[in-house]
């Protein structure tokens, strides 16, 4: 049974997930309006969908433990940061290195939040979320070791 006090720290934690992932997502649009590859394009639009179903599915959780989701990002100022950056940046492979850094953060803080005793289902939401979190790092390393 989860106790009030856990409800209170589990929507705590959720609601950080879930601005990190706001934040996230504004990174992917400021890096796709500026990439030239239509394939990268179409796969940071991939990955941009997966921080939008987090969003999603963090937010359900937040709810059922009495909670009230966040409607933007702002826990983490070194993503904002990374869209001015990203803002000023020409060339897919600048980009994505720009990328990659947001994708450590977020990696990061999925890997902390999947070492919490969570209750089973949101544990599956944050391995999953880590899961989306890796592989996005992987394919940004990747893409940025063949230009």
């Amino acid at each position: 049974m989860t106790t009030e006090a856990d409800s209170k720290e589990i929507i705590s934690e959720l609601s950080g997930l879930i601005k990190l992932d706001y934040d996230a997502i504004a990174a992917y649009q400021s890096a796709i309006e500026r990439l030239d590859d239509a394939g990268h394009k179409k796969k940071l639009a991939e990955f941009m969908g997966d921080h939008e179903s987090h969003v999603q599915e963090l937010g359900k959780a937040v709810r059922n433990h009495g909670g009230t989701p966040p409607t933007e990002g702002g826990a983490l100022k070194v993503l904002t940061k990374g869209k001015v950056v990203i803002a000023g940046l020409v060339g897919d492979k600048a980009i994505l290195k720009a990328m990659k850094a947001n994708e450590v953060v977020t990696n990061t803080k999925y890997e902390h939040a999947a070492k919490k005793n969570y209750p089973e289902q949101i544990q599956a939401i944050v391995q999953q979320g880590l899961s989306d979190e890796r592989r996005h790092k992987d394919w940004i390393e990747a893409t940025i070791e063949r230009h």
